[in-house]
C-alpha cells in the first residue's frame, strides 16, 4: 500500500484519500473495524494507523495471521493455555488477547479461522473474557479488535463458512481498500516514490526517473498484486539498472522469466493453464544448447554470451541497423542501445 511503517501516505486518488479518511475516522473509537482489500493493498499498515490513532496508541499492537497456523493450534494462540493442556504444552502460555490487553489486536486472514475458533472468539468479543485452553476460569481482557480478509464475509456467511453473529459484531466499521488498478494516478506516484528511495539506496547521483516507454508499461499493467507487487518490480528495475544517469527503461514484471527456467516447473502446471504456461514459454528455439551453456563456467556468464550472440545475429540479419534490429527484437531503440554498450557492440 501507500503506506510506510512511519504511517506516511502516497497517494492523491479520490478512491485512496476516501479510505484513508474513513479509517482515520474510525480510529478514535473504541469498536472494531473490518479492513477489506486485496493481497499487497496495505491492509496490515491501516491495522497500524487504527491503533497510533486511537486512545489506545500507547498500548501494545499486536498481529496474528490466522492462515499462518493449523486448526489445533490457532486457538492456543489466540487465547493461551495452561501447562500440560494438551502434548507439547509445558508450561502455561499466554495467548494474543492477553497480549493486547489495553491495546489493538490485529487479525488477519480472518476468514480461515476454524468453526470452534470463531466462536471462541465470538465470546472473547462479546464479553470481554478469554479462557486459556485447560482452564475453567476466565480472564478479563481489555482489547481493541481489528480484522482483515480479502475474502467476502457476507458471502461465506451464506455459504455457513463464517458466523453471522460474529460478522455483525465485528462489522461496525468496514474499510475497503481499493486495488492499486482503480487508484487512478497513484502508479506513477508510488513509481516515482519507490523509485526515488532505491536510488538513494544505490548511491545513485540524482534520480533519473523513468523512460516514456517504461511509464506506459507500469499504467498498462494489471497489478494483481497491488501496492506491493509494484514496489517490488520498482525496486529490481531500478537495482538492475548499469546506467544512472539515464532513464529507466528496463521493466520486468515476472522475475522468474527466463529461457533457463526448469523444465519441471513448466509440467507441474496444471492442464487447465497450458494456454497460459506457452503463452510465457519462450520458443524452443530460443534455448541455448546445453553444450553451449556448458562451455561458460557460470550461469551468468552464460546468460551473457547467449544475449552478445542473438545481438549479434540481430544485427547481421537487419544489416546493423539499429532501429530495424530492436524492432525485430521487440526493444526499444534505447533499451538496444543500452544492451549493445553492455557487449561492447556499438560501432
Amino acid at each position: 500500500m501507500a503506506m510506510e511503517r512511519t504511517n506516511q501516505f502516497v497517494g492523491e486518488s479520490g478512491a485512496f484519500l476516501d479510505s484513508v479518511e474513513r479509517a482515520s475516522r474510525a480510529a478514535a473509537l473504541n469498536r472494531p473495524v473490518l479492513v477489506i482489500g486485496e493481497r499487497g493493498t496495505g491492509k496490515e499498515l491501516v491495522a497500524e494507523r487504527l491503533h497510533r490513532l486511537s486512545p489506545r496508541w500507547d498500548g501494545p499492537f499486536v498481529t496474528m495471521n490466522c492462515a499462518a497456523l493449523t486448526e489445533t493450534l490457532i486457538e492456543a494462540e489466540l487465547f493461551g493455555h495452561e501447562a500440560g493442556a494438551f502434548t507439547g504444552a509445558t508450561k502455561t502460555r499466554e495467548g494474543r488477547f492477553e497480549e493486547a490487553d489495553g491495546g489493538t489486536l490485529f487479525l488477519d486472514e480472518l476468514a480461515t479461522l476454524s468453526a470452534a475458533a470463531q466462536e471462541r472468539l465470538l465470546r472473547a468479543v462479546e464479553y470481554g473474557e478469554v479462557t486459556r485452553i485447560g482452564s475453567n476460569r476466565p480472564i478479563r481482557v481489555d482489547v481493541r479488535i481489528v480484522a482483515a480478509t480479502n475474502e467476502h464475509l457476507p458471502a461465506l456467511v451464506d455459504r455457513g463458512r463464517f458466523r453471522a453473529d460474529l460478522l455483525d459484531r465485528l462489522a461496525f466499521e468496514v474499510v475497503t481498500l481499493p486495488p492499486l488498478r482503480a487508484r487512478d494516478g497513484d502508479i506513477e506516484v508510488l513509481a516515482d516514490h519507490f523509485g526515488r528511495r532505491m536510488a538513494s539506496e544505490m548511491e545513485w547521483p540524482s534520480w533519473p526517473g523513468f523512460s516514456a516507454q517504461a511509464r506506459t508499461q507500469l499504467k498498462s499493467y494489471d497489478w494483481p498484486g497491488n501496492v506491493r507487487e509494484l514496489r517490488n518490480v520498482i525496486e529490481r528495475a531500478v537495482y538492475r539498472w548499469e546506467d544512472p544517469d539515464t532513464p529507466v527503461d528496463a521493466i520486468e514484471f515476472d522475475p522468474f522469466a527466463s529461457p533457463w527456467r526448469p523444465r519441471s516447473f513448466t509440467r507441474s502446471i496444471d492442464n487447465k493453464d497450458e494456454d497460459k504456461a506457452k503463452a510465457i514459454s519462450p520458443p524452443a528455439n530460443s534455448r541455448p544448447a546445453a553444450e553451449d551453456v556448458l562451455e561458460v563456467g557460470d550461469l551468468r556468464n552464460a546468460v551473457l554470451a547467449h544475449e552478445r550472440k542473438l545481438l549479434e545475429a540481430a544485427l547481421a540479419q537487419n544489416r546493423h541497423n539499429q532501429r530495424a534490429t530492436a524492432k525485430a527484437l521487440n526493444l526499444s531503440y534505447d533499451q538496444l542501445r543500452h544492451c549493445l554498450k553492455r557487449h561492447a557492440l556499438l560501432s
